[in-house]
Parts: C-alpha cells; sequence; structure tokens
C-alpha cells in the first residue's frame, strides 16, 4: 500500500479489525519511510462489473462514485452515514448477486430509486430529478405528482 503522505510503497501494517457492519476489513497502516500512520479498507469483490451507459459506452463499475452520488442526495437529510454506507452495500450486493459482469446504468439507477425512496423521500426525489434529468420546474410536479397519487392510492386501498 502506497503512503498517501510521501508515496513510499513500503508500509506497515500496525492493527487489522473487521469494520462494523462486518462488510470491509479496516487496517492501520504506517509508513516505513516517513512514519506517517494512515487507515484503509479492503473490501471483497465478487466480480469485476462494467456499466454500460445509454450512450453505449462501457467503463469500470465504480462504488465510489455510486456512494458520493447517494451521499450527495442525502446532504442535509436526518440519514446517519451507516443507513448511506448499507444502501450502498446492498445495491452492490444486488449487482453482484445478478451474476452478469456486464450491467446497464439504468438498472443501477432504478435499484438506487428504490432504495432512495424506502431510506428519504427528499433524497429520492433529489437523486431522482438528476437520474431522470429534469430540466424545469414542470418536470419536478410531474414527478411528485406522481409520487402524491401513488401514496394517496395506497392510503385509499383497502386492507
Amino acid at each position: 500500500m502506497r503512503c498517501p503522505f510521501c508515496g513510499n510503497d513500503d508500509t506497515q501494517v500496525k492493527d487489522s479489525r473487521p469494520t462494523d457492519d462486518g462488510a470491509s476489513i479496516r487496517r492501520r497502516r504506517q509508513c516505513q519511510a516517513c512514519g506517517g500512520r494512515f487507515t484503509t479498507f479492503e473490501r471483497v469483490q465478487l466480480r469485476e462489473l462494467t456499466l454500460i451507459k445509454k450512450s453505449g459506452k462501457r467503463e469500470p463499475f465504480d462504488r465510489d462514485k455510486l456512494a458520493r452520488s447517494i451521499e450527495i442526495a442525502c446532504r442535509k437529510r436526518p440519514v446517519a452515514p451507516e443507513r448511506i454506507e448499507r444502501l450502498v452495500n446492498g445495491v452492490v450486493r444486488q449487482l453482484e448477486s445478478l451474476g452478469e459482469a456486464e450491467i446497464d446504468a439504468g438498472a443501477v439507477g432504478e435499484m438506487v430509486m428504490v432504495a432512495l425512496k424506502a431510506l428519504d423521500p427528499v433524497a429520492y426525489v433529489r437523486f431522482a430529478s438528476v437520474y431522470h434529468d429534469f430540466r424545469e420546474a414542470k418536470d419536478f410536479e410531474t414527478f411528485v405528482g406522481s409520487l402524491s397519487e401513488a401514496v394517496n392510492g395506497a392510503k385509499d386501498t383497502p386492507q
């Protein structure tokens, strides 16, 4: 592991333990050259995933990019970082369990939309606004209107 302070390749693991959710390993490391200490996280990756974009372009799946987009949608919302991490882990596990090496980017977006809808309605609308490429206020009105209809329809349905 390369030292983030001096770039030296010779670092030593000082402590290693599983994270709270058990999905990764937390390692404390120390650089042999500069003495700097830093933490790394290792997680199991079952297979290399490739996303197929709308344009047809293929790119490697980037878990961190997915996490950043969800964090942006949840910014200034009462959502604990642990819940976001669990959501990301859940989406990644779903993708890996599909058994496909190439995955349509739209499928990833839909998985995130379903998960965010259950997590936080405002984050869901924020993510949807980027995912569905809202251009004007009318797009928001239409989307939120369809949400309201779905919620009210569910309330009116006898159980």
